[in-house]
Protein backbone atom coordinates (compact mmCIF):
# COMPACT_ATOMS: atom_id res chain seq x y z
CA UNK A 1 0.00 0.00 0.00
CA UNK A 2 0.84 3.31 -0.42
CA UNK A 3 1.74 5.81 2.45
CA UNK A 4 -0.43 8.28 3.26
CA UNK A 5 0.99 11.16 2.77
CA UNK A 6 0.26 14.41 5.07
CA UNK A 7 -2.00 17.21 2.93
CA UNK A 8 -0.58 19.79 2.12
CA UNK A 9 -0.88 24.06 2.07
CA UNK A 10 -1.51 25.12 -1.71
CA UNK A 11 1.22 27.56 -2.73
CA UNK A 12 1.40 29.83 -5.61
CA UNK A 13 3.72 28.83 -8.56
CA UNK A 14 6.19 32.10 -9.41
CA UNK A 15 7.33 31.31 -12.57
CA UNK A 16 9.64 34.65 -12.76
CA UNK A 17 11.57 32.72 -10.12
CA UNK A 18 12.32 29.56 -12.33
CA UNK A 19 15.46 29.04 -14.39
CA UNK A 20 13.74 28.27 -17.48
CA UNK A 21 11.35 31.49 -17.22
CA UNK A 22 14.27 33.91 -17.01
CA UNK A 23 16.41 31.92 -19.82
CA UNK A 24 13.10 32.86 -22.18
CA UNK A 25 12.45 35.75 -20.72
CA UNK A 26 15.97 37.05 -21.53
CA UNK A 27 17.41 35.35 -24.54
CA UNK A 28 14.08 34.94 -26.44
CA UNK A 29 13.88 38.29 -27.80
CA UNK A 30 17.35 37.98 -28.80
CA UNK A 31 16.68 34.99 -30.62
CA UNK A 32 14.37 36.14 -32.50
CA UNK A 33 16.36 38.93 -33.76
CA UNK A 34 19.61 37.05 -34.74
CA UNK A 35 16.74 34.83 -36.83
CA UNK A 36 15.44 38.29 -38.55
CA UNK A 37 18.89 38.72 -39.69
CA UNK A 38 19.14 35.89 -41.03
CA UNK A 39 15.76 36.46 -42.67
CA UNK A 40 14.21 33.78 -41.01
CA UNK A 41 11.26 33.64 -38.92
CA UNK A 42 9.42 30.92 -36.72
CA UNK A 43 5.89 29.64 -37.42
CA UNK A 44 3.28 31.66 -35.48
CA UNK A 45 2.20 28.96 -33.45
CA UNK A 46 5.96 28.71 -32.01
CA UNK A 47 5.86 32.54 -31.72
CA UNK A 48 2.64 32.31 -29.59
CA UNK A 49 3.74 29.02 -27.64
CA UNK A 50 6.61 31.42 -26.05
CA UNK A 51 4.55 34.49 -25.83
CA UNK A 52 1.92 32.72 -23.49
CA UNK A 53 4.65 30.73 -21.70
CA UNK A 54 5.97 33.93 -20.34
CA UNK A 55 2.43 35.12 -19.25
CA UNK A 56 1.95 31.56 -17.39
CA UNK A 57 1.41 31.69 -13.95
CA UNK A 58 1.58 36.01 -13.97
CA UNK A 59 -0.42 37.88 -11.97
CA UNK A 60 -0.09 40.91 -14.46
CA UNK A 61 -1.92 39.07 -17.14
CA UNK A 62 -4.76 38.12 -15.14
CA UNK A 63 -6.30 35.98 -12.07
CA UNK A 64 -9.17 34.77 -10.34
CA UNK A 65 -10.00 35.48 -7.06
CA UNK A 66 -10.48 32.87 -4.70
CA UNK A 67 -12.24 33.57 -1.19
CA UNK A 68 -13.43 31.67 2.03
CA UNK A 69 -17.20 32.42 2.51
CA UNK A 70 -16.87 31.85 6.04
CA UNK A 71 -13.64 33.90 7.13
CA UNK A 72 -13.45 35.83 4.05
CA UNK A 73 -9.98 35.06 3.63
CA UNK A 74 -8.62 35.61 -0.28
CA UNK A 75 -5.99 34.44 -2.49
CA UNK A 76 -5.28 35.14 -6.30
CA UNK A 77 -5.16 32.30 -8.76
CA UNK A 78 -3.06 33.16 -12.07
CA UNK A 79 -4.16 31.99 -15.36
CA UNK A 80 -2.38 29.29 -17.41
CA UNK A 81 -1.17 29.35 -21.17
CA UNK A 82 -2.21 25.58 -21.33
CA UNK A 83 0.20 24.89 -24.17
CA UNK A 84 1.43 21.54 -25.15
CA UNK A 85 5.30 22.45 -25.84
CA UNK A 86 7.55 23.16 -22.96
CA UNK A 87 5.88 24.68 -19.89
CA UNK A 88 6.63 22.34 -17.14
CA UNK A 89 3.83 23.36 -15.03
CA UNK A 90 0.63 23.01 -17.66
CA UNK A 91 2.53 20.08 -18.49
CA UNK A 92 2.48 18.54 -15.03
CA UNK A 93 -0.76 19.29 -15.12
CA UNK A 94 -2.02 17.56 -18.44
CA UNK A 95 0.25 14.24 -17.15
CA UNK A 96 -1.76 13.89 -14.02
CA UNK A 97 -5.23 14.45 -15.77
CA UNK A 98 -4.27 12.19 -18.76
CA UNK A 99 -2.79 9.53 -16.13
CA UNK A 100 -5.95 9.54 -14.14
CA UNK A 101 -8.16 9.13 -17.33
CA UNK A 102 -6.34 6.49 -18.65
CA UNK A 103 -6.32 4.65 -15.82
CA UNK A 104 -10.09 5.18 -14.67
CA UNK A 105 -11.98 5.40 -17.40
CA UNK A 106 -9.98 3.35 -19.76
CA UNK A 107 -7.20 0.51 -18.56
CA UNK A 108 -8.97 -0.17 -15.12
CA UNK A 109 -9.31 -4.24 -14.71
CA UNK A 110 -6.81 -5.34 -17.26
CA UNK A 111 -3.02 -6.26 -17.30
CA UNK A 112 -1.09 -3.52 -19.55
CA UNK A 113 2.06 -3.96 -20.54
CA UNK A 114 4.31 -0.95 -22.30
CA UNK A 115 6.21 -1.26 -25.61
CA UNK A 116 8.08 1.26 -26.57
CA UNK A 117 9.42 1.61 -30.25
CA UNK A 118 11.87 4.31 -31.16
CA UNK A 119 12.91 5.54 -34.50
CA UNK A 120 16.26 6.18 -36.96
CA UNK A 121 17.48 9.56 -36.39
CA UNK A 122 16.67 10.30 -39.90
CA UNK A 123 12.92 9.17 -40.00
CA UNK A 124 12.81 11.29 -36.41
CA UNK A 125 13.09 14.66 -38.79
CA UNK A 126 10.87 13.33 -41.24
CA UNK A 127 8.13 12.66 -39.25
CA UNK A 128 8.66 15.90 -37.52
CA UNK A 129 8.75 17.88 -41.24
CA UNK A 130 5.70 16.06 -42.05
CA UNK A 131 3.31 15.07 -39.09
CA UNK A 132 0.64 13.60 -41.50
CA UNK A 133 2.78 11.05 -41.85
CA UNK A 134 2.39 9.98 -38.17
CA UNK A 135 -0.57 8.33 -38.20
CA UNK A 136 -0.05 5.92 -41.09
CA UNK A 137 2.98 4.87 -39.58
CA UNK A 138 1.33 3.93 -35.97
CA UNK A 139 -1.34 2.07 -38.08
CA UNK A 140 1.37 0.25 -39.36
CA UNK A 141 3.20 -0.09 -35.94
CA UNK A 142 -0.20 -0.92 -34.03
CA UNK A 143 -1.29 -3.52 -36.88
CA UNK A 144 1.99 -5.39 -36.45
CA UNK A 145 2.05 -5.79 -32.55
CA UNK A 146 -1.78 -6.62 -32.27
CA UNK A 147 -1.64 -9.05 -34.99
CA UNK A 148 1.25 -10.21 -32.84
CA UNK A 149 -0.84 -10.49 -29.62
CA UNK A 150 -4.05 -12.29 -31.21
CA UNK A 151 -2.03 -14.87 -32.69
CA UNK A 152 -0.64 -15.46 -29.65
CA UNK A 153 -3.55 -16.00 -27.99
CA UNK A 154 -4.82 -18.66 -30.35
CA UNK A 155 -6.90 -16.62 -32.28
CA UNK A 156 -7.35 -14.11 -35.38
CA UNK A 157 -8.04 -11.05 -35.85
CA UNK A 158 -11.44 -11.88 -36.96
CA UNK A 159 -11.98 -13.49 -33.80
CA UNK A 160 -10.41 -11.31 -31.26
CA UNK A 161 -9.14 -8.07 -31.34
CA UNK A 162 -6.70 -6.54 -28.26
CA UNK A 163 -6.35 -2.61 -27.05
CA UNK A 164 -4.39 0.37 -27.22
CA UNK A 165 -3.37 3.90 -26.21
CA UNK A 166 0.10 5.46 -27.75
CA UNK A 167 1.08 8.99 -26.60
CA UNK A 168 3.44 10.11 -29.12
CA UNK A 169 6.56 11.46 -27.23
CA UNK A 170 8.30 14.34 -29.11
CA UNK A 171 11.84 14.93 -26.78
CA UNK A 172 14.91 12.94 -25.31
CA UNK A 173 16.50 13.29 -22.20
CA UNK A 174 18.79 15.66 -23.43
CA UNK A 175 16.18 17.84 -25.08
CA UNK A 176 17.07 16.67 -28.61
CA UNK A 177 14.14 16.02 -30.99
CA UNK A 178 13.21 12.63 -30.89
CA UNK A 179 9.85 11.51 -31.63
CA UNK A 180 8.82 7.95 -30.79
CA UNK A 181 6.09 6.13 -29.56
CA UNK A 182 4.92 4.58 -25.92
CA UNK A 183 2.09 2.33 -26.23
CA UNK A 184 -0.03 0.57 -23.20
CA UNK A 185 -0.50 -2.40 -24.99
CA UNK A 186 -3.40 -5.04 -23.34
CA UNK A 187 -0.99 -8.19 -22.33
CA UNK A 188 -4.35 -10.27 -24.20
CA UNK A 189 -7.00 -10.03 -26.58
CA UNK A 190 -10.72 -9.29 -26.06
CA UNK A 191 -13.38 -11.62 -27.97
CA UNK A 192 -17.06 -11.38 -28.17
CA UNK A 193 -18.95 -13.90 -27.00
CA UNK A 194 -22.48 -14.71 -29.10
CA UNK A 195 -24.51 -14.60 -25.92
CA UNK A 196 -23.27 -11.39 -24.72
CA UNK A 197 -20.27 -10.04 -22.39
CA UNK A 198 -16.55 -10.34 -23.55
CA UNK A 199 -13.66 -12.83 -22.67
CA UNK A 200 -10.65 -11.51 -21.93
CA UNK A 201 -7.18 -14.12 -22.89
CA UNK A 202 -4.32 -13.51 -21.05
CA UNK A 203 -0.85 -14.34 -22.63
CA UNK A 204 2.55 -14.44 -21.65
CA UNK A 205 5.61 -11.55 -22.14
CA UNK A 206 7.38 -11.59 -25.33
CA UNK A 207 10.41 -13.20 -26.06
CA UNK A 208 13.60 -11.88 -27.45
CA UNK A 209 13.13 -13.85 -30.39
CA UNK A 210 9.47 -12.40 -30.90
CA UNK A 211 10.76 -9.20 -30.16
CA UNK A 212 13.35 -9.18 -33.30
CA UNK A 213 10.21 -10.61 -35.33
CA UNK A 214 8.30 -8.19 -35.26
CA UNK A 215 10.75 -4.90 -34.99
CA UNK A 216 11.81 -6.31 -38.48
CA UNK A 217 8.70 -6.35 -40.05
CA UNK A 218 7.88 -2.78 -38.27
CA UNK A 219 10.90 -1.69 -39.87
CA UNK A 220 10.34 -3.45 -43.41
CA UNK A 221 6.75 -2.43 -43.40
CA UNK A 222 7.59 1.67 -42.39
CA UNK A 223 10.00 2.02 -45.25
CA UNK A 224 8.24 0.23 -47.78
CA UNK A 225 5.23 2.77 -47.01
CA UNK A 226 7.80 5.59 -47.17
CA UNK A 227 8.99 4.47 -50.23
CA UNK A 228 6.07 4.63 -51.89
CA UNK A 229 4.74 7.93 -50.94
CA UNK A 230 8.18 9.29 -51.83
CA UNK A 231 9.73 10.32 -49.12
CA UNK A 232 12.41 7.99 -48.95
CA UNK A 233 14.39 6.91 -52.11
CA UNK A 234 16.65 3.76 -52.71
CA UNK A 235 19.17 3.02 -54.99
CA UNK A 236 21.33 0.01 -55.59
CA UNK A 237 23.11 0.29 -52.22
CA UNK A 238 21.99 2.94 -49.72
CA UNK A 239 18.43 4.57 -48.83
CA UNK A 240 17.91 8.00 -48.38
CA UNK A 241 15.10 10.97 -47.22
CA UNK A 242 13.92 12.77 -50.31
CA UNK A 243 13.38 15.87 -47.66
CA UNK A 244 13.28 19.26 -49.48
CA UNK A 245 15.33 21.87 -48.30
CA UNK A 246 14.12 25.24 -47.61
CA UNK A 247 16.49 27.95 -46.69
CA UNK A 248 13.99 30.58 -45.49
CA UNK A 249 12.32 27.65 -43.15
CA UNK A 250 14.34 28.63 -39.52
CA UNK A 251 12.38 25.68 -38.16
CA UNK A 252 13.37 22.64 -40.27
CA UNK A 253 16.80 24.10 -39.55
CA UNK A 254 16.30 24.25 -35.85
CA UNK A 255 14.83 20.14 -35.67
CA UNK A 256 17.91 19.05 -37.70
CA UNK A 257 20.06 20.12 -35.39
CA UNK A 258 17.90 19.12 -32.22
CA UNK A 259 17.47 15.76 -33.74
CA UNK A 260 21.05 15.39 -34.78
CA UNK A 261 22.65 16.98 -30.75
CA UNK A 262 24.52 19.71 -32.75
CA UNK A 263 24.36 23.50 -32.34
CA UNK A 264 21.61 25.20 -34.12
CA UNK A 265 22.51 29.27 -33.24
CA UNK A 266 25.98 30.72 -33.07
CA UNK A 267 29.39 30.79 -33.93
CA UNK A 268 29.65 26.93 -33.40
CA UNK A 269 26.98 26.43 -35.53
CA UNK A 270 26.90 22.71 -36.88
CA UNK A 271 29.17 21.46 -34.27
CA UNK A 272 28.01 18.58 -31.45
CA UNK A 273 26.75 19.46 -28.69
CA UNK A 274 29.50 19.69 -25.60
CA UNK A 275 28.49 16.79 -23.68
CA UNK A 276 29.97 15.59 -19.90
CA UNK A 277 30.94 11.73 -19.44
CA UNK A 278 31.77 9.64 -16.83
CA UNK A 279 32.48 5.89 -17.00
CA UNK A 280 30.20 4.21 -19.59
CA UNK A 281 27.32 1.97 -17.59
CA UNK A 282 26.98 -1.89 -18.26
CA UNK A 283 24.87 -3.15 -20.70
CA UNK A 284 24.55 -6.77 -18.89
CA UNK A 285 21.16 -7.83 -18.36
CA UNK A 286 19.32 -6.10 -21.21
CA UNK A 287 18.75 -7.71 -24.07
CA UNK A 288 15.69 -9.69 -22.84
CA UNK A 289 12.90 -7.65 -24.39
CA UNK A 290 15.01 -5.27 -26.08
CA UNK A 291 15.37 -5.41 -29.97
CA UNK A 292 17.10 -3.28 -32.20
CA UNK A 293 17.75 -3.21 -36.02
CA UNK A 294 18.59 -0.87 -38.47
CA UNK A 295 17.76 2.11 -36.06
CA UNK A 296 15.08 0.64 -34.57
CA UNK A 297 14.51 -0.36 -31.00
CA UNK A 298 11.50 -1.72 -29.46
CA UNK A 299 11.55 -2.41 -25.87
CA UNK A 300 8.82 -3.97 -23.76
CA UNK A 301 10.24 -4.83 -20.37
CA UNK A 302 7.87 -2.85 -18.06
CA UNK A 303 4.34 -4.56 -17.05
CA UNK A 304 1.74 -3.66 -14.68
CA UNK A 305 -0.84 -6.07 -13.75
CA UNK A 306 -4.71 -5.53 -13.50
CA UNK A 307 -4.88 -5.23 -9.69
CA UNK A 308 -1.81 -2.95 -10.30
CA UNK A 309 -3.12 0.49 -10.35
CA UNK A 310 -1.06 2.49 -8.53
CA UNK A 311 1.85 1.20 -10.87
CA UNK A 312 -0.08 1.38 -13.80
CA UNK A 313 -1.08 5.50 -12.79
CA UNK A 314 2.61 5.98 -11.82
CA UNK A 315 3.72 4.39 -15.63
CA UNK A 316 1.23 6.61 -17.33
CA UNK A 317 2.44 9.97 -15.84
CA UNK A 318 5.89 8.84 -16.89
CA UNK A 319 4.80 8.84 -20.73
CA UNK A 320 2.94 12.14 -20.59
CA UNK A 321 4.95 13.75 -18.53
CA UNK A 322 6.39 17.56 -19.78
CA UNK A 323 9.28 17.94 -22.00
CA UNK A 324 11.83 19.48 -19.80
CA UNK A 325 12.80 19.26 -15.66
CA UNK A 326 13.23 21.99 -14.27
CA UNK A 327 15.12 20.27 -11.42
CA UNK A 328 17.39 19.40 -13.81
CA UNK A 329 18.03 22.81 -15.51
CA UNK A 330 20.98 24.74 -13.91
CA UNK A 331 23.57 27.79 -15.41
CA UNK A 332 27.28 27.46 -14.85
CA UNK A 333 29.08 30.03 -13.64
CA UNK A 334 30.76 30.38 -17.08
CA UNK A 335 26.91 31.82 -18.81
CA UNK A 336 26.07 28.53 -20.30
CA UNK A 337 22.77 26.30 -19.31
CA UNK A 338 23.28 22.62 -18.31
CA UNK A 339 20.72 20.26 -18.44
CA UNK A 340 21.39 17.15 -16.46
CA UNK A 341 20.03 13.70 -18.06
CA UNK A 342 17.58 11.57 -16.35
CA UNK A 343 19.71 8.65 -16.88
CA UNK A 344 23.55 7.96 -18.28
CA UNK A 345 23.44 7.13 -21.73
CA UNK A 346 25.46 3.69 -22.66
CA UNK A 347 28.44 6.04 -23.37
CA UNK A 348 28.35 7.63 -19.66
CA UNK A 349 26.92 10.95 -21.16
CA UNK A 350 25.39 12.59 -17.88
CA UNK A 351 25.15 16.60 -18.96
CA UNK A 352 24.59 18.79 -21.91
CA UNK A 353 25.65 21.86 -22.42
CA UNK A 354 24.23 24.75 -24.07
CA UNK A 355 24.79 28.57 -25.50
CA UNK A 356 21.73 29.97 -23.99
CA UNK A 357 20.61 31.21 -27.69
CA UNK A 358 20.85 27.68 -28.97
CA UNK A 359 18.41 26.42 -25.90
CA UNK A 360 16.00 28.61 -27.41
CA UNK A 361 16.42 27.05 -30.26
CA UNK A 362 16.06 23.24 -28.66
CA UNK A 363 12.73 24.45 -27.13
CA UNK A 364 11.63 25.18 -30.35
CA UNK A 365 12.05 22.62 -31.90
CA UNK A 366 10.20 20.46 -29.25
CA UNK A 367 7.02 22.36 -30.26
CA UNK A 368 4.62 19.91 -31.65
CA UNK A 369 2.41 21.58 -34.32
CA UNK A 370 -1.01 22.60 -33.94
CA UNK A 371 -4.39 20.06 -34.25
CA UNK A 372 -1.54 17.16 -34.01
CA UNK A 373 -3.15 14.75 -31.66
CA UNK A 374 -0.09 13.33 -29.12
CA UNK A 375 -2.38 10.56 -27.67
CA UNK A 376 -4.28 8.11 -29.66
CA UNK A 377 -6.49 4.95 -28.81
CA UNK A 378 -6.37 1.75 -30.82
CA UNK A 379 -8.09 -1.46 -31.45
CA UNK A 380 -10.80 -1.91 -28.48
CA UNK A 381 -10.29 1.43 -27.34
CA UNK A 382 -10.68 3.46 -30.44
CA UNK A 383 -13.77 5.60 -30.82
CA UNK A 384 -15.47 3.74 -33.23
CA UNK A 385 -15.04 0.28 -32.01
CA UNK A 386 -18.09 -1.75 -31.17
CA UNK A 387 -16.51 -2.68 -28.16
CA UNK A 388 -15.10 -0.33 -26.72
CA UNK A 389 -18.14 0.49 -24.08
CA UNK A 390 -18.04 -2.97 -22.94
CA UNK A 391 -14.27 -2.94 -22.27
CA UNK A 392 -13.56 0.92 -20.51
CA UNK A 393 -15.38 1.74 -17.01
CA UNK A 394 -16.53 4.96 -18.85
CA UNK A 395 -18.67 3.05 -21.26
CA UNK A 396 -18.02 5.60 -24.04
CA UNK A 397 -18.58 4.91 -27.09
CA UNK A 398 -20.65 3.23 -29.98
CA UNK A 399 -23.87 0.88 -28.11
CA UNK A 400 -22.62 3.42 -24.90
CA UNK A 401 -25.39 2.58 -22.58
CA UNK A 402 -28.05 5.26 -21.14
CA UNK A 403 -28.22 7.22 -18.59
CA UNK A 404 -30.78 6.11 -16.21
CA UNK A 405 -30.97 8.74 -13.51
CA UNK A 406 -32.94 11.54 -14.75
CA UNK A 407 -31.91 13.76 -12.36
CA UNK A 408 -28.52 13.88 -13.82
CA UNK A 409 -29.78 14.37 -17.12
CA UNK A 410 -33.12 14.76 -18.60
CA UNK A 411 -31.67 14.03 -22.31
CA UNK A 412 -30.98 10.67 -23.59
CA UNK A 413 -26.93 11.34 -24.40
CA UNK A 414 -24.63 8.55 -23.85
CA UNK A 415 -22.96 8.62 -20.49
CA UNK A 416 -19.50 11.27 -20.94
CA UNK A 417 -16.81 11.15 -17.94
CA UNK A 418 -16.19 14.54 -16.99
CA UNK A 419 -12.49 16.08 -17.42
CA UNK A 420 -10.71 16.71 -13.62
CA UNK A 421 -11.31 20.00 -12.12
CA UNK A 422 -7.78 21.82 -11.32
CA UNK A 423 -8.82 21.20 -8.03
CA UNK A 424 -8.85 17.56 -7.96
CA UNK A 425 -5.74 17.17 -9.93
CA UNK A 426 -3.85 19.31 -7.17
CA UNK A 427 -5.60 16.67 -4.66
CA UNK A 428 -4.93 13.73 -6.00
CA UNK A 429 -0.99 14.51 -7.59
CA UNK A 430 -0.17 16.39 -4.70
CA UNK A 431 -2.47 16.10 -1.68
CA UNK A 432 -3.46 19.41 -1.49
CA UNK A 433 -7.11 20.60 -1.33
CA UNK A 434 -7.71 23.85 -2.60
CA UNK A 435 -10.84 23.76 -1.59
CA UNK A 436 -10.27 24.17 2.16
CA UNK A 437 -9.50 27.63 3.44
CA UNK A 438 -5.95 27.60 4.76
CA UNK A 439 -6.95 30.34 7.63
CA UNK A 440 -10.50 28.43 9.09
CA UNK A 441 -9.50 25.09 7.41
CA UNK A 442 -13.19 24.95 6.54
CA UNK A 443 -14.36 23.62 2.55
CA UNK A 444 -16.29 26.85 1.58
CA UNK A 445 -13.90 28.50 -1.12
CA UNK A 446 -15.43 29.68 -3.67
CA UNK A 447 -14.03 32.10 -6.68
CA UNK A 448 -16.43 34.77 -7.49
CA UNK A 449 -14.28 36.86 -10.14
CA UNK A 450 -12.29 36.52 -13.07
CA UNK A 451 -10.39 39.83 -13.27
CA UNK A 452 -8.80 40.51 -17.05
CA UNK A 453 -8.77 44.48 -17.08
CA UNK A 454 -5.17 45.89 -17.27
CA UNK A 455 -6.31 48.74 -15.21
CA UNK A 456 -8.07 46.92 -12.71
CA UNK A 457 -5.15 44.38 -12.39
CA UNK A 458 -2.83 47.20 -12.11
CA UNK A 459 -4.56 48.69 -9.41
CA UNK A 460 -4.89 45.59 -7.00
CA UNK A 461 -0.98 44.35 -7.65
CA UNK A 462 0.03 47.61 -6.64
CA UNK A 463 -2.58 47.96 -3.78
CA UNK A 464 -1.04 44.25 -2.48
CA UNK A 465 2.95 45.24 -3.10
CA UNK A 466 2.39 48.56 -1.45
CA UNK A 467 0.81 46.74 1.99
CA UNK A 468 3.02 43.99 1.73
CA UNK A 469 0.75 41.26 1.11
CA UNK A 470 1.79 37.84 0.75
CA UNK A 471 -0.18 37.06 -2.08
CA UNK A 472 2.32 38.52 -4.35
CA UNK A 473 5.09 38.67 -2.24
CA UNK A 474 6.32 42.14 -3.37
CA UNK A 475 7.85 40.49 -6.29
CA UNK A 476 5.14 41.26 -8.97
CA UNK A 477 4.73 44.26 -11.49
CA UNK A 478 1.71 45.06 -13.59
CA UNK A 479 2.11 46.00 -17.20
CA UNK A 480 3.05 49.50 -17.67
CA UNK A 481 -0.15 51.46 -18.42
CA UNK A 482 -1.32 54.63 -20.23
CA UNK A 483 -0.69 57.66 -17.73
CA UNK A 484 -4.47 58.00 -17.37
CA UNK A 485 -5.09 54.85 -16.32
CA UNK A 486 -2.19 54.77 -13.25
CA UNK A 487 -3.99 55.56 -9.92
CA UNK A 488 -3.02 54.24 -6.50
CA UNK A 489 -6.89 54.56 -5.34
CA UNK A 490 -7.92 50.81 -4.43
CA UNK A 491 -10.89 51.78 -2.02
CA UNK A 492 -12.52 53.40 -5.52
CA UNK A 493 -12.13 49.94 -7.01
CA UNK A 494 -15.44 48.42 -7.84
CA UNK A 495 -14.44 44.88 -8.95
CA UNK A 496 -16.29 43.12 -12.23
CA UNK A 497 -18.25 39.67 -11.38
CA UNK A 498 -18.88 39.27 -14.99
CA UNK A 499 -17.77 35.88 -14.37
CA UNK A 500 -19.52 33.33 -12.00
CA UNK A 501 -17.04 30.22 -11.98
CA UNK A 502 -19.08 28.49 -9.07
CA UNK A 503 -17.97 27.04 -6.15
Amino acid sequence: MLAIQQEQKYKRHRPETTSLYQLVERYYPEFTTSLAEQGKYLPKYVEREFDEFLRCGRLEYGFLRVVCGDCKHEKLVAFSCKRRGFCPSCGARRMAESAALLVDDVLRGYPVRQWVLSLPIPLRLLLARYPSELSKVMQIIHRAISTHIVNKAGCTNKQAKTGAVTLIQRFGSALNLNIHFHMLFLEGAISENPWGGTTFTRIKAPSHQEMLELVHTISHRIARYLEKVGLVQRDMENSYLNLPIDDEDSLLQLQGASVSYRIAMGPQQGQKVFTLQTLPATNEGEFGQLANTSGFSLHAGVFANAAEPEKLERLCRYISRPAISEQRLSMTDHGKVRYELKAPYSDGTTHVFFDPIDFIGKLAALIPPPRLNLTRFFGVFAPNSNLRAQVTASQRGKNSPKLVNKEECDSDKPYHAKSMTWAQRLKRVFNIDITECEKCLKNNVTIIACITQPNIIHKILLYLDKHGSPITGNNTRAPPLKAAEQTTMFDDLTIQRDFDFGA
